[in-house]
């Protein structure tokens, strides 16, 4: 059954590397939908039949959008239904036949392959000196499927994957930094701008005469965040007028050991590296390793109702 199993995921996936996926690449041009096949009408003589059937409708709920994200012309759903219904005669087949298990098996991982691993491979090494090749990265895994080690043997498959992994990973890194690391350098020479051991920049606009508040307490504040090219990906002013509020020592490191140094209204320009910002995460606009600027204004530090007794 381990035999069938390699020799049809083996077949599958070294088709799809030539066939399925080039053909998948097309958009498809006949969009009439297959024909609907005519079902005895449905009767419903007793409760389990009404609880299966509703069982089976409900369940659909979701399935649409789901199709969408899969990027599934809902306007051929009778062609879907034709493909659930060979599918579920498969899988009928497949419970006393083992050829045909493997075959089904061949074909979900398949689609893990297609749909999953290998989109995530290829943005792993998306800007990098190597290329992710489809035909090439299906038949290594159809070879080691089999056993074949006549090209690379599986340690040595692994250790290099891994190990360029690790390079490329490196290299993007630092192309990504060398950007915000020239600007800090920069930066850092203009007039009125300090840099403190962690590396955060800041400039004073204005120096409060209010309070400083603890890691702690909750703060109100006016902000602008932009992208080092100018780029602004938030501002308080976008969700509404008054201003933000959290406590300071829940939102990225740069703004806490700025806050937990800036007196109530004050205002300064802040100049946040990425490792004090959000470091490899993309994070809505902000791309991975961005360092970051801040217009930031401390309004108030909300005092509990027991303080303002």
């Amino acid at each position: 059954m381990k035999k069938a199993f390699i020799l049809a995921l083996t077949a599958m996936v070294v088709s799809a590397s030539f066939s399925t996926l080039e053909a998948a690449k097309k958009k498809k041009k006949d969009k009439e939908q297959a024909p609907v096949e005519v079902l005895a009408p449905v009767v419903l003589a007793n409760g389990c039949d009404s609880v299966s059937y509703a069982a089976g409708e409900a369940l659909t709920n979701g399935l649409i959008p789901y199709l969408l994200q899969q990027d599934v012309d809902t306007a051929l759903m009778a062609d879907f239904v034709v493909g659930l219904r060979q599918a579920l005669s498969r899988l009928e087949v497949a419970k006393n036949d083992p050829k045909e298990k493997a075959r089904l098996a061949g074909e979900q991982i398949a689609s893990q392959l297609v749909n999953g691993m290998l989109p995530s491979v290829k943005r792993d090494f998306t800007d990098t000196p190597d290329t992710i090749i489809d035909e090439t990265f299906f038949r290594g895994f159809a070879d080691a499927v089999l056993g074949d080690t006549t090209v690379m043997d599986f340690k040595a498959a692994d250790a290099l994957f891994k190990d360029k992994k690790q390079y490329n990973k490196n290299v993007k890194t630092e192309k990504l930094t060398k950007a915000g690391r020239e600007f800090l350098e920069e930066n850092a020479k203009k007039e009125g701008v300090l840099t403190t051991a962690s590396g955060l920049q800041y400039k004073v606009i204005t120096m409060g005469e209010g309070e400083v508040p603890k890691r702690t307490d909750k703060v109100k504040v006016h902000y602008e965040g932009r992208l080092i090219d100018g780029t602004v990906f938030d501002a308080s002013s976008k969700h509404g007028t008054e201003p933000a509020s959290f406590r300071a020592d829940q939102v990225i490191r740069g703004w806490t050991e700025a806050l937990t140094m800036m007196p109530v209204g004050s205002k300064w320009q802040l100049f946040i590296p990425q490792h004090l910002a959000y470091g490899e995460r993309q994070t809505g606009q902000i791309p991975p390793y961005s360092t970051l600027i801040f217009d930031v204004e401390l309004v108030e530090i909300e005092k509990k109702d027991e303080e303002k007794k």
